[in-house]
Order: structure tokens, then sequence, then C-alpha cells
């Protein structure tokens, strides 16, 4: 999260009436980034990572274990730290951009979040175009823990869990402590002070909860186990609740049976997850990244599931999604469809929390059948779009993004139009939470334009986060080189989000996904980190063919996905990868340590690693306080913490994980983390020289038996 502002923010009321002209600002920013930026060219091929934590207050020979909601604090001590200031400074306002300029390393940043228990933590300036910097990932990573936690009382840790379990739940579950149900969030179960204070956050929540005349209602199917009641109801909710209007929502219908009920922002915007953003050489190669790397989405939230527990209950589904589209969807019942249309525009099937919605690729292999044919799209703005030269496709995204309206608007920022700045379009663009994001440059140019990755969940260890980002950088490069294809009709993109929601999804489910998805003609994968000409672009794609659209996909599980098929016909992510590394040159060493990561990616799609999701799971059901009746007590909490918390310490401290005595814990980190090519206790793994697999094709066995045409 960026810089935030400061102003007068609008009640709900007020800023409806100033939503067109926010929206009518925001396009004409817009377009005035357009016609700056449409022709940059030859932008360094930067990325980057965010991590964000849960901040904890925990002692070992405690019962319970709490969220600190000391953000602030912590923030003020980090800019506050001498060392930290000579070296550029590590919070996003104290920053000294020339000063980090002449660092080698410059030191990480952190952020606020909206919870006021969550932290963000950044390189402290983009990764490059090299392969050895890819390994520099992970102990960044270690060292943003390392810093936060110094900065913290000694009883305050940063985990890398997605959802603080009990968050809502009855009891003390935060520090300091603060009543229930303030005039914002007006939650049955957590207080307004669990936000951050900033006018942004709250403003935002209290002005969905307006505008959709209700609180949000976060319904999430409860996990069924041997003592689970039948029909199971939340025995957290308070039916007969008369303190505020939404108090009646309850009785309407808002807490259905056999589901964990949340009402609140806090439960879907309090969860932290793992996002990767990509720079671009140009906006040509930007909107290729976004359209191939949308169906990627789904099949990176099932492997990296890591959410099964909500307020005190296991529940029936292992990951986040969902259930921050619930807690920040800001649709009236009109536009739901519960009502007829009188006073809204439009039916909107999504939140604006979702799956994406658009390909916007100028890509001869984009067929319309791959589009949403019900896509709603504001008709005026995308002819204004038109109009200043924009092309169908992307003007059609951004009318689509424009259907919203602006949820926080300050008083200041009306008064007259600055087209030096973005504030009016990032207002909407940045509250458009879809699985990918394409990000123009800012208003002074200074920077290419991006795509943001969304989708994955947060693993406990930095080694687990450094791999994910890793091969989501390698994903990339090998599409880009090999120009690869994996379009699917846009709908199957939604189908496959729900799938990836499934408990074990990741072994139990099967996803839409593209059999073949090489180039008719194979492209040049002469493509080094740093090489400026396009991979491939000698020999662009052969268009589409006239073939159905159905038959270049089929289900496939996660495993063939990742893995590639045993019978061959689909090669494999990690194959391809690995084919790609083949195809540059990469020193021993440097791919030693890249097979490791790929290898944990390998053992986790086939399930020879569990999830996160799975390990918390069997954590908690090995656990002597759980009665096989699917709630997770204080107790349970407390040392499921602790066992993250004593993962993180190891790790940090470069020791392996031997002696500690965590249920699961060989299941989820088998023989990681060691080093390369060790075969040790804490680090070995066979097959970690580079070396190809016999059992999965290559890209050069596709091109060279025929398989590659399509």
């Amino acid at each position: 999260m960026g810089l935030l502002a400061l102003g007068t923010a609008l009640d709900w009321p007020e800023a409806r009436k100033r939503a067109q002209q926010v929206r009518e600002w925001g396009i004409l920013q817009l377009l005035e980034i357009w016609n700056k930026a449409k022709g940059k060219e030859r932008d360094a091929l930067l990325w980057g990572d965010e991590v964000e934590y849960l901040v904890v207050l925990y002692e070992k020979e405690g019962s319970k274990v709490l969220l600190s909601l000391r953000q602030a604090e912590i923030l003020d001590a980090l800019a506050c730290d001498a060392e930290l200031a000579k070296k550029g400074g590590c919070t996003a306002e104290g920053q000294d951009a020339e000063l980090k300029q002449t660092q080698s390393q410059p030191v990480p940043v952190f952020h606020p979040e909206f919870g006021r228990f969550m932290l963000e933590a950044t390189p402290g300036k983009p990764w490059g175009i090299g392969f050895k910097e890819l390994l520099g990932v992970e102990p960044d990573m270690k060292l943003r823990r390392r810093i936060a936690k110094e900065h913290m009382l000694p009883t305050e840790y940063p985990i890398t869990l997605t959802t603080f379990p009990r968050i809502g739940s009855p009891g003390q579950f935060t520090f300091p402590e603060y009543p229930i149900s303030g005039p914002r969030l007006r939650s049955q179960f957590v207080p307004d002070e669990i936000a951050n204070p900033h006018i942004r956050f709250p403003t935002l929540a209290a002005n969905i909860r307006s505008r959709r005349g209700r609180k949000v209602q976060v319904n999430v199917p409860v996990f069924h186990d041997k003592n689970t009641p039948k029909p199971w109801k939340d025995p957290t909710v308070d039916f007969d609740l008369h303190q505020w209007p939404e108090d009646d929502d309850v009785r309407n219908g808002a807490a259905p049976d056999d589901h964990i009920h949340m009402d609140a922002m806090a439960f879907g915007m309090g969860s932290c997850c793992l996002q990767i953003t990509f720079q671009a050489k140009n906006i040509t190669e930007g909107r290729q990244m976004y359209d191939q790397l949308s169906p990627l989405g789904p099949i990176m939230l099932a492997l990296t599931a890591a959410t099964p527990v909500y307020k005190g209950f296991l529940a029936n589904t292992d990951v986040r999604w969902n259930q921050i589209s619930n807690a920040v969807d800001c649709r009236t019942p009109e536009e739901m469809g519960e009502k007829p249309l009188k006073n809204d525009r439009w039916r909107i099937p999504k939140s604006r929390y979702a799956s994406n919605s658009t390909y916007i690729a100028e890509d001869a292999r984009l067929r319309p059948e791959y589009l949403d044919p019900d896509l709603v799209f504001d008709p005026e703005i995308k002819q204004t779009l038109m109009d200043g030269g924009m092309d169908d496709l992307l003007a059609t995204h951004f009318a689509h993004l424009f259907i919203r309206d602006p949820i926080v608007i300050f008083a200041e920022d009306l008064e007259e139009l600055d087209l030096k700045k973005t504030d009016h379009f990032e207002n909407i663009q940045s509250t458009n939470w879809q699985h990918m994001r394409f990000k123009p440059p800012p208003a002074d140019n200074s920077i290419g334009w991006r795509v943001e990755f969304r989708s994955m969940e947060i693993q406990i260890t930095d080694f687990e986060n450094a791999a994910f980002s890793v091969f989501m950088v390698l994903v990339t490069r090998a599409i880009l080189s090999f120009d690869l294809n994996f379009y699917v009709p846009i709908k199957r993109v939604d189908e496959n989000m729900e799938r990836a929601h499934a408990l074990d999804g990741v072994l139990r489910e099967k996803f839409y996904f593209r059999k073949n998805p090489f180039p008719a003609r194979p492209s040049r994968a002469n493509t080094v980190f740093g090489d400026d000409s396009r991979p491939g672009s000698a020999m662009p794609s052969r268009p589409a063919s006239p073939g159905l659209v159905e038959d270049e996909y089929e289900e496939m599980t996660v495993n063939e996905i990742i893995n590639g098929s045993m019978d061959g016909e689909f090669p494999g992510l990690v194959p391809i990868v690995e084919s790609y590394l083949d195809s540059v040159n990469v020193d021993v060493e440097t791919r030693c340590e890249l097979a490791t990561y790929l290898d944990l990616i390998s053992k986790r799609s086939s399930g020879e690693l569990d999830t996160t999701a799975r390990w918390m799971r069997n954590f908690i059901a090995a656990h002597p306080n759980y009665k096989q009746d699917s709630v997770v007590d204080e107790k349970i909490t407390h040392d499921l913490v602790g066992a993250a918390i004593a993962i993180g310490e190891r790790e940090n401290e470069g020791r392996n994980f031997a002696g500690l005595g965590i249920p699961g814990l060989p299941k989820l980190l088998g023989n990681f983390r060691g080093g390369c090519g060790g075969g040790d206790e804490n680090g070995a793994v066979a097959g970690v020289d580079g070396s190809p697999s016999e059992t999965r094709k290559r890209k050069s066995d596709w091109i060279e038996d025929g398989s590659g045409a399509s």
C-alpha cells in the first residue's frame, strides 16, 4: 500500500453525489497517461514482491495469543531508527529516494495496511533482470522479518499466516482490547479500532456498508467433523442485538445455518497475501503478460492454499479469496439482482474484489469466444476513451472497471482537476481488486506499464514465499521467451477460481486449462534477462485456428498443470520453466538454487508435500484440545501461532527444523531448507542439479514431434 492521502473524507450520501465527477476526472487523467506513455519503450524488466505480516502478542508459556494493534508504534520505531535512516529509511513516508539510489542493497520498506495488526514489506528497490538477483529474494525476505521483529516489543512477532484464526471470536483477541461494535463497522464481532485509524480505512468500511444498505455478509461453510452438529448454527451470532439498524441483518437471513458468519471488512482486508508486480518493456508486453498470467491465478491460489480457519472454527474451504470479496462487496440489492433496477444502472455479477472479467492484449490468438459475452461496462466511458485514441479492448477494460463508484472521496480533491496527478483514476482503479491488475505508469511517467499478480496466499516461511515469487518470475520469462498461449474463455477462469476454494482443492479438483500452450512455429528461445529484443519477435504466433474453442482446453489437476501429464500430452509449467532455463546461460550454482524452489512447487502440486492449509488442519486435528467439533479454541490457536513463530525463528537463524516437535512439519517442508545438493536432514532434495526429468517432455520435444501444431 502506498502513501495515504489526507483530507476531509465524505460520508456516503455526500460522496454519492460527487461519484460521477470523480469518474469523469479519472478518465481524463487516464487519457493523459495514455497519450503520454502509450509509446514508452525499453523499460527495464523489473519486478517486485509484497509480503504482509500479522503482528501477534505471544508468550510461549501462556495459553492465549492476541493480535497486536500497534502498527503505528512499530512504523514510528522503524522511521526513527537512525541506522536505517543512514541507508535511506525503511518506511513509505520516511524514505530518502536519492540516498537509496546509492545503496547496493537498500533496506526494505514497510507500509501500513488495513488492519492495525498488519504490516506490509517490500524490497528497498525493484528486483532486476539477472538470474543471480533472484537468489537475493529469500535473504531479503528474511531481513524484512528480522528488521520488523527488532522494532517490536519482546513478546511481539511478525508472522505470515493468512488470517488470525480467532479474529472476531468471543473474548479478548486484540491488545489493547476495545469494545465491540463501533459506529463505523457496526460489527457484532470486532471493534472499529481493529482498522488502521487513517481516515481512509474507517471511511472505506463505513461507506461500503452505507452504499449497500446493510453490513457486508461473509458466510463461509463450516467443516463438518465427527462431532460437529448438523445443522450447525454459528454460536457467536447474537440474534437479539439491537444496537444499530443493521443488527436486523442476521434476523433477515444474513447468518445461514452451517456457515461461519462474519460481518465486517476486517474479516477480509485483515488477510495477508503474497503479491508480485512485473514491469513490462512496453504496453504491448504488459498486456500480453496480463492476459497470459490471468488463467494461472486460480491455479496458484489453490497451490498456495493457507486459510482453513475463521473466527475460531474450521471452514470447509482452504483459501481467502471469496471471503475478502464478500467483505468489500459494496453492491446494492438492485446491482446484485435481488430487486428490480430502479435507482442503479446495472446488475453487476461480481464484487469489486473478484477474478478478472477481461482480456486486453492485441493478440491474434485472442478469439472473441474467450471474452465475457455478458461483460458490464459503461458505454459512454468506453466511447470517451476510444475518442481519445484508445483501442477497443483496453477501452472496454477500463470502462468495465469504471462501472464502480469511488468509495472514499476527499473534498479537497474535488476543487480543481489536476492532469499532472492520477488521484481520481487511482481512486477507482485501485479499488477494483481483481486477481490481475493492469497498472499504467504514474503521472510523471517515471516507471513503466506494470502487471500485478494478486491471487497467491502468504506462506509460513520466507523460503516458501521466495520460491513462489521466483517461480512466477520464471513463468513470466518463459511466457515471453516461448510466446506461450494460455488462453481459455474468461468464464472458465471464473469457474476455476471457485474450484480453487475447495478443501484440498490442489489435489481433489480439476481446472480448465489449455492443452497446448506452444505456438505453431517455435519462437527463438534466446532471451536472457536483459535482452532488449522481444522473445520470439522474429517469428510471430500464427492466428488462432478456426476449430472449436472447447477443443482447445480440458480439465486438469494442479499436478498435471504444474508437473505435466503422465502421458506427456501436457508438458507442465515446471518442465517449461526448466526448458527455459536450459535455453539461457545460468551458472551451475544459481541453477541449483532455482531448482530447489522449483522442487518445492512440484512437490506441493503432486501432494508429496502439504499445502499450508492442509498442515494447519492436521496440526489442529492432532492437538489434544481438539474435540472433532470444528472448534479451534484459544489454546490450539496459541500453539499453532507458536509453531509458526518457532519455524520462522529457526529459519532466520539459518538452522534446520530438527527437534521442534511440530506435528506435520516434515510433510509441509520436507527436507527443505538447508542449502542446495547437501542431502542432509535439513536441506537436501534429490534432483536439484537442474537435470531434466526423464518422465516429462521438454518444450523442444513438443516442437520436434509435431505436438506443437495447433
